[in-house]
């Protein structure tokens, strides 16, 4: 027996309404039916998958993410920004280059948990908008394998 791919992810929502808002506001992600459980949930629709919301009083997990791809980046950042979402302690920073070009940012939901956003190509970005994009590398040494990762399986 062998897994054959992800179908959803669930996370904590202190919440539900606030959580639910965040989620298809921030990231266009779409209400879908929901199985009714003892305690409040919502599925929500993000392409192919879906991330499950569930309202329950429990601490998010400090490091454990979830990721999104976005079709526009930079207006991900600045919504992020304004928003006061963005969160620079996890990873040491809240927007990474990594060694293969790809852009990682770090925001926190309503819940605390914690939302990696991702971009396939460091060079279609305008740098000025991402005053904070920093290089993974410049902090942390790579190793030989840490230089031929790749977030996107499909390049590799």
């Amino acid at each position: 027996m062998k897994a054959t791919g992800f179908n959803h992810v669930s996370v904590v929502a202190h919440d539900l309404e606030r959580s639910v808002r965040f989620y298809t506001e921030v990231f266009g992600m779409e209400k879908i039916p929901t199985y009714t459980f003892a305690f409040p949930v919502q599925y929500l629709r993000l392409g192919d998958l879906q991330l499950h919301l569930f309202q329950r009083d429990a601490p998010p997990p400090a490091y454990a993410h979830l990721a999104v791809d976005v079709d526009d980046f930079e207006a991900a950042y600045e919504r992020a920004r304004d928003l006061a979402i963005l969160d620079a302690d996890s990873f040491n920073s809240d927007i990474y280059e990594l060694p293969d070009g790809t852009v990682q940012m770090y925001v926190r939901d309503p819940s605390g948990n914690l939302v990696e956003v991702d971009w396939p190509d460091v060079t279609t970005l305008d740098r000025s908008v991402l005053p904070e994009l920093r290089k993974l590398a410049d902090d942390v040494p790579q190793t030989e394998e840490g230089l031929r990762s790749t977030l996107y399986l499909q390049r590799a």
